[in-house]
């Protein structure tokens, strides 16, 4: 499944203009793609296309590059954007990113 196909393409690419030179704000970014008013249920389908690996988890390694889940042309996360999304969201501290602290991210 391609993130298009959950979300549209102008937010994504405004979103992502908006964080080329701006700190990343993972809350603020969800907000303006739009994900905070969809369904918990495609907030985790979102998730799915984000989780590269498929462990059901999304990684510190797999989050430097969640920006380029939502677009190629997407930017990497500097090591203190990876940090403080991880933060952010990982509400166990087990080190990674669950589907249901997504989901609890995006809606918080």
């Amino acid at each position: 499944m391609a993130m298009t196909d959950l979300l549209k393409a102008d937010e994504i690419k405004k979103a992502l203009d908006a964080f080329s030179a701006e700190t990343f704000n993972p809350k603020k970014f969800f907000e303006m793609v739009g994900m905070k008013a969809m369904s918990a249920e495609n907030v985790k389908k979102v998730f799915q296309v984000l989780d590269v690996d498929g462990s059901g988890f999304i990684e510190e390694e797999e989050l430097k590059f969640v920006l380029k889940g939502f677009s190629k042309d997407g930017r990497d996360l500097t090591d203190a954007e990876t940090k403080a999304f991880l933060q952010a969201a990982d509400k166990d501290g087990d080190g990674k990113i669950g589907i249901d602290e997504f989901e609890a991210l995006v809606h918080e």
